[in-house]
Parts: C-alpha cells; sequence; structure tokens
C-alpha cells in the first residue's frame, strides 16, 4: 500500500464515524518479553534445556505461543520433534498464565492515550497472535480491557497474522468497515494482515520488529505510542515519517 493508496487517516472518517483503532498486544502496547522469558526457561529447564535472554526472545515472539516453543527448542539445541510441539506448547501456555503480568508493563504513554481515544468515542481492539486466553487474562491484570469493544487473539480464528483472519473478525465485531479503520503494530505479521484486510497500517520502532521496522513496509511510522493522537489527528499528511 503506498501513500497515494492509503485512505486518509483522520478523524472522524468520511462517514462522519470516529476512525476505529486495532492494536497488536506484545511489542506494541505491552512489554512482555520478561514475562515471556521467565515461563519460556520455565519449560526449557524442565527438558534440561539452556536458558534463554530475553534479547533473545523479542526476536522469537510474534507468530504464536507454538511457534516461540519451536524457535526456543531450535535455538537451543536440537529442534523439537513435530509430534512433541503441542505438547509442550500447552505446557508453555499453562506455565506462562499463572504469571502473564510479573514484570509485563504497557509502554509509555499507552494508558493515557488509550483513555483519550476511547473518550473521543474511537472503537478500540486488540488484534494478536498470542493466545487468546492469555490475552483476556493480560488485559484484565493491567487494567487494560476496558478500553476494547473486541479483542481477537491466537486460536481464537482459523487464521493467525499475517492472514488477514483476525483482523477481519475484529472488524466484523466491531461492526466498522476496512476504510474506517488503522492498524497499529510492531511487526511485518501485522502490516501483511492490515494490508491483506484493507486496512492502513502504522508500525511503532520501539516493538519486537525482528529486523529494520523501516523494512517493515508500514504507512506510517510512530516512535511513541502518543503518536497515535497526531496519526489520528492529523491525516495523512502528518510529519511522521512515511514508508520508503
Amino acid at each position: 500500500m503506498t501513500d497515494t493508496d492509503m485512505p486518509s487517516i483522520s478523524s472522524p472518517t468520511a462517514s462522519g464515524a470516529p476512525l476505529a483503532l486495532i492494536f497488536d498486544l506484545d511489542g506494541t502496547l505491552v512489554h512482555s518479553v520478561p514475562d515471556l522469558t521467565v515461563a519460556l526457561n520455565h519449560l526449557l529447564a524442565e527438558h534440561d534445556r539452556p536458558a534463554v535472554a530475553e534479547d533473545d526472545v523479542a526476536f522469537m515472539v510474534g507468530d504464536g505461543a507454538r511457534v516461540l516453543v519451536q524457535r526456543a527448542w531450535a535455538h537451543t539445541g536440537a529442534a523439537a520433534a513435530e509430534d512433541d510441539l503441542d505438547g509442550l506448547t500447552e505446557r508453555f501456555v499453562a506455565i506462562y498464565e499463572t504469571a502473564t503480568a510479573g514484570a509485563t508493563q504497557p509502554y509509555p504513554g499507552v494508558v493515557a492515550t488509550l483513555e483519550t481515544l476511547k473518550a473521543r468515542g474511537h472503537p478500540l481492539a486488540v488484534c494478536t497472535n498470542k493466545p487468546h486466553g492469555a490475552t483476556l487474562k493480560l488485559l484484565e491484570e493491567l487494567d487494560l480491557a476496558r478500553f476494547f469493544t473486541a479483542v481477537v487473539g491466537g486460536g481464537s480464528t482459523p487464521e493467525r497474522k499475517p492472514q488477514a483472519g483476525p483482523v477481519l473478525a475484529v472488524l466484523a465485531e466491531m461492526g466498522v468497515p476496512a476504510r474506517g479503520a488503522l492498524f497499529i503494530g510492531d511487526s511485518r505479521n501485522d502490516v501483511r494482515a492490515a494490508a491483506a484486510a484493507g486496512v492502513p497500517c502504522a508500525c511503532v520502532t520501539y516493538g519486537y520488529p525482528r529486523g529494520p521496522v523501516e523494512a517493515l513496509g508500514a504507512d506510517r511510522l510512530i516512535d511513541h505510542f502518543d503518536q497515535v493522537l497526531d496519526l489520528v489527528d492529523a491525516g495523512a499528511d502528518m510529519d511522521l515519517q512515511k514508508k520508503v
């Protein structure tokens, strides 16, 4: 999607309805790698595997729990047998759900920005590959659930990002057309899923992109979460970095 093709990002939309905002979770709304690392290292220790560092885990997240476990196994020795992955993933999720918010915190500006957007009447949603149950638990524990009218997590739809299905499910639940929404994420999965659903996408520069964020193909880049308000207020011609 080019700047020319991208619908104007403004508030309200051309239809008169406030722009809907769809957010990725890990690396966008919250810094969750510390708790993911603790849970992953617990699982690895149960199987006599060496621990992984937070910096390593930051490059493993984004594709759901099963892929995270698969990458951790490959990083610490022999790859996990395909027949073992379901059991390992189930155990990892069980460990993680006992302490989803032990050290996880919203990024600076997230709470205040969500409060402003909600007060202005913008429909807000979360679309993530994190397991759906863990997503709901984390949002509740961090007192973020109150902001969102729709939450789609991994396993709650047949597809995962980068497929369009999760984004389309969010749009349907909110009752919003694709051109009445904006996706905010941090990874190529977010950019591709949004594009496949016909939704423009901005990426934060502080998340878990697994590569140069400038190369993700996002329509816009923002350095701090409160710039979401600039994005909504100023429209497509705002003074923020555009896609290269």
